[in-house]
């Protein structure tokens, strides 16, 4: 069997600072481990010098990828957008600030590798592993939210939210040609998809360290994560999720079938 390749989805919206940082650890994850590998941020429309910063990294480095929004569509829209450019064959999508080490990557792909078919990092399965806290409000918030996914989508995880998940191509395919939730409530629906379309789902303690310069308004964006979690069901309910809606790009097909085995 060929070694696998592997897609780092990064999505960014104003994080030239962080991807500075960011960009040469994932760099340097892959060299140590000498992974085949396509790195890919993913723009959401920055009003800062992201995609600059991308720029320079990819004239260095010819594994890294930039993939421009039309304009600001939110986390949701730009994991989709990276994923369904991705060429090889396990998928994972980070947060730029690397709130979960990307070492902790291996966990993930280890669990690939034992033939599941989506690996979603979580910070609740041995809390010990969290080296920073969210305050206290945001886990309350985030309790709560847990229960509702349990009540209304029966999502059965401990952690949904964790900016940290890994695919193989063909769960990847299935999943994000039909996510229809482009913000911060996005993660539920690739999960609830991931259900409904009888995937292997594992979930993975992992290392992880609250950053307190996030973007997420826990009450503002909380709302939305709510309605947006009734909008999977709705979905659903309407047959939305039956057959995909979009397409996954022609040279990622060809990519596709070219590493399939040749029939005898």
């Amino acid at each position: 069997m060929m070694p696998s390749t592997y897609s780092f989805i990064v999505p960014a919206y104003n994080e030239s600072e962080r991807l500075n940082v960011s960009l040469p650890k994932i760099l340097d994850y892959v060299r140590q481990r000498e992974l085949a590998s396509e790195i890919i941020v993913v723009n959401d429309g920055s009003s800062d010098d992201t995609a600059d910063v991308v720029r320079r990294f990819m004239a260095l480095h010819p594994d890294v990828r930039l993939v421009e929004n039309p304009g600001n569509r939110g986390k949701g829209y730009s994991v989709r957008n990276g994923m369904l450019h991705a060429q090889n064959d396990v998928m994972l999508f980070t947060d730029a600030d690397l709130s979960s080490p990307i070492s902790e990557a291996d966990k993930l792909f280890a669990a690939i590798g034992q033939g599941v078919d989506v690996a979603i990092g979580s910070r609740w399965l041995r809390a010990e592993l969290q080296t920073e806290r969210q305050p206290w409000y945001r886990q309350l918030y985030g309790r709560l939210f847990n229960l509702a996914l349990r009540i209304v989508l029966g999502l059965k995880y401990r952690d949904t939210q964790c900016g940290f998940k890994a695919f193989t191509r063909q769960a990847a395919h299935t999943i994000f040609t039909r996510q229809r939730i482009e913000r911060w409530g996005f993660d539920p629906e690739l999960l609830f998809l991931a259900n409904n379309f009888k995937l292997r789902t594992a979930e993975v303690p992992v290392e992880w360290a609250h950053d307190h310069r996030s973007k997420i308004n826990p009450l503002r964006d909380g709302i939305k994560m709510g309605v947006e979690m009734l909008a999977v069901r709705w979905n659903d309910l309407q047959g939305l999720y039956k057959t995909p809606y979009l397409t996954v790009s022609p040279e990622v097909l060809a990519k596709s079938a070219a590493s399939l085995p040749v029939a005898k």
